[in-house]
């Protein structure tokens, strides 16, 4: 177990010289001088005073009546006036003002007569005796008097509650009828304590009207009760079949900014992490133990600071390790170790009077801003999931189950990829082999990790197969969140919850969406509301979590091996220190190479210059400018090195050459080309029109039998199918060659899909020969 760190302020109880307390022996129980008196000790203290007073009157020769006079004082100002003030009873008054008169009078009384007889001491006790049960009497009294008063107030302020509840059921019930052709009975009526609206419960009526026919028309009853704009009506099932309930923005909450709350106490992974506000200000707690987590959000609406939130919640976990892969030069992970370098010294801190402590650790465990980091770091997540699966057996049986038991000293690795279009959208770039690896890796850990606890949460900006690769991210990530402040709002609502009726048009204020689970335990999608978060928050929640925060177990270090344990070397985050003052300083980083070579304390290093031989990798290196600087040149000089440049860089001139060239990689597209061919006087000469993809795909299809499914061609072909479909109708369209059956066909006895048959390919090759 790891030992929590011990503040320094705190005490040496072992070293500390115990003094002995007064009265620490005595049986008796101690008295508390700052309590109120009650009736027995009221009723004491009086009988005693009096006695005192009548004692010290006749010894010193007061006159007789002064204590008469003090007495009718005290009945009018404290058993009166107080009692009035404090809107007392009348029998409460009328009992502390004769105490107070008994009182007085008993001590004229005792000085005329003495007060050391029998008769005083006797008439002293029933005085005592009769004002501690004139007090006790009266205090009964009061409190059964309060608590009528405070009934009385709660049934007026139900009553009303009532008159407001039952007003907003018959509108309810009569704007259901009028929006939605359908009887619905109000059965209860429950206000937000944020007082931002209401839910109302309603029974539906026979017939087969279900509540998603209710849900459908949800945005004309927003309409027709006259929301604000910003306000929605979030229609549900209820807690039984034949129940809806309508959930009522009345005030737009969307468009306040409400901070990430200052409480960074500890969370677990398997309790819930919240996430972000309901529109009547609950806490949406999201649960990730077993499920991905999938956002989408088009630029400047918030998906930045939604994922500050997202790694805040991680970082308040004790059984949570967060890994960040951003191939946006790590920019989302950035902040979350700038305290770290303080701590090492790498970096001068924002507030010298307040730097990161010695052993502050990074807020991120582990942070990859290139392809090749992000290959390292999934296929240590992948060798970590194979060793745990074997390591581990005995734990899981010890706890009967087959899911990796989360805890502290074993804790989950949730992987943040942000922006992960910039990975997925090559799966199928035959041309970038490292960002299809990379691609892939991400796609087989979100499939083979789930039960040892390797889970991921993944941004786009939208949600087309393009954008994220294929529908693989889409079926492992139940939970699944839309940012609606953008042009592409609507568009990623529909992709991420095609049933669902709310609308987001209302929903245009940053960090303001929809948010859905669609596992075993999660809830409808619903509208929700962001927390905003700043640079400062980031920091607090780093040294706030820093001693709770766990590590990897050693099972998961040896089998990541190097590539885990040297994560933070100079070598491969060098760059982070001066990535890290450029994005504090709001400096542009382009220059900055991540996971180059280098000290950590040291000025990037730049791309090394090219040879001047290599023309693959020239045309990706920026024009050179620097003939603007040349006013002493010659015009005609300084355009033709101008042009020179350009064909250089660009090679926009095409000149022969005849020397032998590597073929290109991907797909050979030469046969749409309108430029003219040179014609020989010899057929032989002539080179072969038909499409190298053509005449590949007639042979793969020719092999299966005739027949082929688009998919299993594009698979045998290496390519995606939405690239084969779209370049291979290309090529039949140029030759005027049309798919039977709409391009459909059957293979064996599955269903009919869209595919070729090797007669339409034989088609299309003749008359791509007899076109020559």
């Amino acid at each position: 177990m790891r030992r929590e760190r011990r503040s320094h302020k705190e005490l040496n109880l072992a070293s500390t010289k115990k003094t002995k307390t007064p009265g620490a022996n005595s049986t008796l129980p101690p008295l508390d001088w700052a309590r109120s008196h009650g009736p027995i000790t009221g009723a004491l203290s009086a009988t005693t005073g009096v006695a005192a007073a009548a004692l010290l009157g006749t010894a010193t020769g007061m006159p007789e009546g002064w204590p008469l006079l003090i007495g009718a004082a005290g009945a009018v100002g404290h058993g009166i006036g107080h009692s009035v003030r404090r809107k007392l009873t009348l029998r409460t008054a009328v009992a502390r003002a004769a105490s107070w008169l008994v009182a007085g009078g008993w001590t004229t009384w005792a000085m005329a007569h003495g007060p050391l007889s029998w008769a005083a001491a006797g008439s002293l006790t029933a005085l005592g005796v009769g004002i501690g049960a004139a007090a006790s009497h009266t205090a009964a009294w009061e409190e059964a008097a309060e608590e009528e008063r405070f009934t009385a107030e709660a049934r007026a302020a139900a009553a009303e509650m009532d008159g407001r509840r039952r007003t907003i059921a018959a509108e309810w019930q009569d704007r259901v009828r009028r929006v939605c052709m359908a009887d619905v009975k109000v059965v209860a009526v429950e206000f937000w304590e944020t007082g931002a609206g209401y839910s109302v419960e309603a029974e539906l009526p026979g017939g087969g009207v279900t509540w998603d026919r209710i849900s459908s028309r949800s945005r004309a009853l927003a309409a027709d009760a006259r929301l604000p704009l910003g306000c929605t009506v979030h229609v549900e099932e209820g807690a039984a079949q034949g129940l809806v309930v309508f959930d009522v923005m009345t005030k737009n909450i969307m468009r306040e900014e409400r901070p990430y709350p200052d409480d960074y106490s500890p969370l677990s992974i398997l309790t819930g992490i919240p996430w972000c506000l309901r529109p009547n200000g609950e806490d949406i707690r999201v649960f990730l133990r077993e499920a991905c987590a999938l956002l989408l959000g088009p630029p400047g609406s918030g998906k930045s600071t939604f994922m500050d939130v997202i790694l805040a919640g991680f970082a308040r976990c004790t059984d949570v390790l967060t890994w960040v892969i951003d191939l946006k030069q790590g920019a989302i992970g950035i902040p979350w170790v700038t305290p770290w370098l303080e701590a090492q010294g790498l970096i001068e801190p924002d507030d010298p009077d307040n730097p990161a402590p010695a052993g502050t650790r990074s807020g991120v465990d582990w942070l990859a801003a290139t392809p090749k980091e992000a290959i390292r770091m999934l296929k240590a997540a992948l060798r970590i999931n194979k060793a745990r699966q074997l390591r581990y057996q005995k734990l899981m049986r010890q706890q009967d189950t087959t899911l990796l038991p989360i805890s502290p000293e074993l804790p989950q690795i949730e992987i943040v990829i942000d922006e992960g279009a910039e990975a997925l959208a090559h799966a199928n770039n035959r041309r970038e082999p490292e960002k299809r690896q990379l691609a892939e890796l991400i796609k087989e850990v979100m499939r083979t990790t789930r039960a040892m606890g390797i889970r991921k949460v993944l941004t786009a900006v939208d949600g087309n197969l393009n954008t994220i690769g294929d529908t693989v991210v889409k079926r492992f990530s139940p939970l699944s969140l839309a940012l609606t402040s953008g042009e592409n709002s609507g568009h990623n609502v529909g992709k991420l919850f095609p049933k669902v009726r709310i609308d987001s048009t209302q929903l245009n204020e940053k960090g303001a969406g929809i948010i859905g689970d669609s596992g075993a335990n999660g809830f409808a999608p619903t509208e929700f509301k962001g927390w905003k978060s700043l640079p400062s928050m980031v920091r607090r929640v780093v040294l706030a979590t820093n001693d709770r925060r766990p590590t990897l177990d050693s099972v998961s270090v040896e089998a990541a091996g190097a590539d885990y344990r040297e994560r933070w070397s100079p070598a491969r985050a060098g760059w982070l220190a001066t990535a890290a003052e450029a994005v504090r300083n709001g400096e542009p980083g382009d220059d900055q190479a991540p996971g180059a070579a280098g000290t950590a304390t040291a000025v990037l290093d730049k791309p090394e210059q090219l040879a001047s031989g290599d023309d693959s990798e020239r045309r990706h290196r920026s024009l050179n400018l620097s003939y603007q600087r040349r006013a002493e040149d010659d015009p005609d000089e300084l355009a033709a090195r101008f042009l020179a440049e350009i064909d250089q860089t660009y090679g926009t001139t095409e000149e022969p050459d005849h020397t032998r060239r590597e073929r290109p990689r991907g797909l050979n597209l030469s046969y749409s080309r309108t430029e003219p061919q040179e014609t020989s006087d010899t057929p032989e000469d002539e080179p072969n029109r038909v499409p190298p993809l053509l005449e590949q795909a007639y042979d793969a299809v020719t092999a299966a039998g005739g027949r082929m499914h688009t998919a299993d061609l594009a698979e045998q072909l290496g390519l995606g199918a939405t690239e084969l479909g779209t370049e291979l109708g290309r090529i039949l369209r140029a030759v005027g060659v049309e798919r039977p059956g709409k391009g459909t066909v059957r293979v064996g006895k599955s269903e009919p899909r869209t595919g070729y048959l090797a007669e339409t390919l034989a088609e299309a090759i003749h008359r791509y020969r007899d076109a020559r």
